[in-house]
């Protein structure tokens, strides 16, 4: 690569013809290139001899080209400064002996004393010089001891040629070839930390990109300065009113670029829809993070976001409002994955019917297209849009725990084709808390400070290998990361960027986004809300209505006639009714025991289905044996008898099995069998 480049660029300087022919012609030819330094003596003899016609009897001439000598070949030393230290040198003593050959001619005359001979001598000595300095630098063979003096035999990369660099703004890129047969591109990887070290640069400064269609060939880049270190604060949404399958603007590269993502595919770029995993350890900017992405989601017209949050929303509270579905993990966490998984065929089905292989944003506009119908006779069908949907895992390592590592297998596998994007925020992706068959289809990462063991749970190998270092910044560089994702050109992974700060000045300003997605967002479609409220029934479809929903007002129905203030679980009690006799087993103690009071079928199943009801008013859909304690103290009965129960609901179609043993799904009273 080097000797290509060397020998295209000294053809460029042989181009151009001659008057001369045949042999004249090609010796003039070759000889162009080495010709200036001979016409500078030939011009500096004309010069003494002119000289010393004009000034050879003025003793003002002799003082003020004395002087003229001094200062040229000053301003020539100094002029040199950006030079190597050798050619500074040659340039200034060649300077020096031309002027002072000048004064003496002009003075004395070119022909007086030894002035001409030392013009005869010292003239074809200089410009040889010269035409050897040019031979030399045109070197065919490069050993790679230039003048980095050796710097890739220093790091065991010895007879490696570099080519010609790319220079840009805080960033320098050169062509790297190894020695066939001898050298490949595992070795520039391993040699990276010797090398960022020979430069006294940090790790991730230097990275190497191999090409694709050879082992022995990449490219260098080494990023002299960390500009990411200058903290830039959150200033609003990138795109407000624009598409979900435009670039969401996160933050920027080490150069300046825009840090971008992008979450729905594309069928003309050849851009498959992605899941995303954020990655990083505490104090890695991991709620900065996930404030970014989310502000650009919620800032877009078709797309609707489900979040959950165990931590109470602590972060994410002025974007509420803006969120379709929100839930603070445990129970109401096992709720939004069942209905996701509900939601995933139901979108497929949609999305098949009016012919789209994929969401695309044509999908959340009205279907009002013939190439677009659900319709057998190829008529419009006039259905409303689908918007595209993000469903946020926030501290999913909290939701694993309880429901498997498992729990976001099946839709992660599923979900891309439906036009949902699941993002997994944790701070480990160990394969101790999610399954490799989870983490193998998130194939977008931000993987933010962590520890330098947990890089490979973060980091494709080939990203690492090529410079990417993650556990160099621990949690000391918040924000700082690396992005993996369709869409980003490959040379593009080992390069960190950094997201944009949120401070309180940033809560204003967020609030005033999800007042915007109130106004101007999209609306949920009604195939996922209706397959969202056969999972989740009240907990979904009265999610926006408030914590105090459930609480009847004073106006709502007549309880102020009928003596107010009833416990509505005492409602169908008549105070005037004698209390029933006491039954074998009334008295027999409920924890420690297996046995306790054992009520009529008629009985049982009264107590057991008003139990679902008050757990589904609740909007607790998801439940279990434990869930049943209280409820087993204030009714007297036993565990073992509600679990045989939960087993005859789920029969009955009452229940649904979840993934994790012992834990059912309510099936809402509407939907009930």
């Amino acid at each position: 690569m080097a000797e290509r480049n060397t020998d295209e660029l000294h053809e460029v300087q042989l181009q151009g013809g001659s008057d001369a022919a045949g042999v004249g012609k090609y010796l003039l030819h070759r000889a162009k290139p080495h010709l200036p330094p001979w016409l500078g003596v030939a011009s500096t003899g004309l010069a003494g001899v002119l000289g010393h016609w004009r000034w050879g009897e003025s003793a003002a001439a002799g003082v003020g080209l004395t002087l003229a000598s001094v200062g040229l070949t000053g301003a020539t030393w100094l002029m040199g400064k950006s030079t190597s230290q050798q050619r500074r040198l040659h340039s200034a003593i060649t300077v020096a002996a031309g002027s002072a050959w000048v004064t003496a001619a002009c003075l004395a005359g070119p022909t007086a004393g030894p002035v001409d001979d030392l013009y005869l001598i010292g003239g074809p000595v200089v410009a040889l010089s010269w035409n050897v300095r040019m031979v030399m630098r045109r070197n065919v063979e490069p050993t790679g001891e230039n003048s980095d003096k050796g710097l890739l035999a220093k790091v065991g990369l010895a007879r490696a040629q570099i080519g010609t660099a790319k220079v840009e703004p805080n960033r320098v890129t050169a062509p790297l070839a190894l020695e066939p047969g001898e050298q490949t591109n595992d070795d520039v990887t391993k040699s990276l930390a010797r090398l960022a070290s020979a430069l006294d640069l940090p790790r991730n400064a230097v990275r190497y990109q191999p090409d694709p269609s050879s082992e022995r060939r990449g490219e260098l880049v080494i990023v002299p300065e960390d500009m990411l270190a200058e903290v830039v604060e959150w200033d609003g949404p990138s795109n407000l009113g624009g598409s979900i399958a435009d670039p969401l603007v996160i933050g920027r590269y080490d150069d300046g670029a825009p840090l971008l993502l992008w979450l729905p595919g594309d069928p003309e770029a050849k851009r498959n829809s992605t899941h995303v995993l954020i990655a990083g350890g505490t104090g890695s900017g991991k709620g900065d993070t996930a404030l970014n992405l989310q502000t650009e989601i919620l800032s877009r017209r078709d797309v609707i976001l489900w979040l959950s949050d165990p931590k109470s929303f602590q972060d994410f509270r002025p974007l509420l409002p803006g969120i379709d579905w929100a839930v603070e993990g445990g129970s109401d966490t096992e709720v939004m994955v069942e209905a996701l998984k509900a939601a995933i065929p139901a979108r497929t089905r949609w999305l098949g019917a009016h012919r789209y292989r994929q969401w695309v944003p044509e999908c959340a506009e009205v279907q009002d297209s013939t190439e677009h119908t659900c319709r057998p006779d190829g008529t419009t069908c006039g259905c409303e849009g689908m918007p595209f949907l993000v469903a946020w895992m926030e501290e999913a390592a909290n939701t694993l725990r309880a429901l498997g590592d498992d729990a976001f297998t099946g839709i992660a596998q599923e979900a891309r084709s439906a036009g949902i994007s699941l993002v997994v925020s944790l701070q480990r992706p160990s394969y101790d808390q999610m399954s490799t068959s989870t983490r193998a289809s998130l194939p977008s990462v931000i993987a933010l400070g962590c520890d330098p063991r947990d890089e490979g749970f973060s980091l494709p190998e080939a990203v690492i290998d090529a410079g990417a270092h993650p556990g160099a910044w621990g949690n000391r560089r918040p924000g700082y990361c690396y992005i993996v994702s369709p869409g980003i050109d490959e040379a593009r992974y080992p390069s960190p960027g950094r997201t944009r700060a949120f401070t309180v000045r940033s809560v204003s300003l967020m609030e005033v986004l999800a007042s915007w997605v109130q106004r101007n967002g999209a609306a949920p479609d009604p195939i996922t809300d209706q397959a969202a409220a056969s999972v989740a029934g009240r907990l979904y479809t009265r999610r926006s209505a408030g914590d105090d929903d459930t609480a009847p007002s004073l106006g709502e129905d007549d309880d102020m006639d009928h003596g107010q203030f009833v416990d509505p679980e005492d409602a169908h009690i008549d105070p005037e009714v004698e209390l029933p006799d006491a039954e074998e087993g009334d008295d027999t103690p409920l924890f420690g025991q297996d046995t306790g009071r054992k009520p009529k079928p008629e009985e049982a199943r009264r107590l057991f289905a008003q139990a679902l009801e008050e757990f589904e008013r609740a909007g607790q859909m998801v439940v279990g044996p434990k869930d049943f304690m209280d409820w087993c103290d204030r009714n007297n009965l036993s565990r073992p008898w509600v679990s045989a129960r939960l087993k005859e609901a789920a029969l009955e179609g009452r229940l649904e099995p979840t993934n994790t043993t012992g834990r059912w799904r309510i099936v809402p009273a509407l939907t009930a069998a």
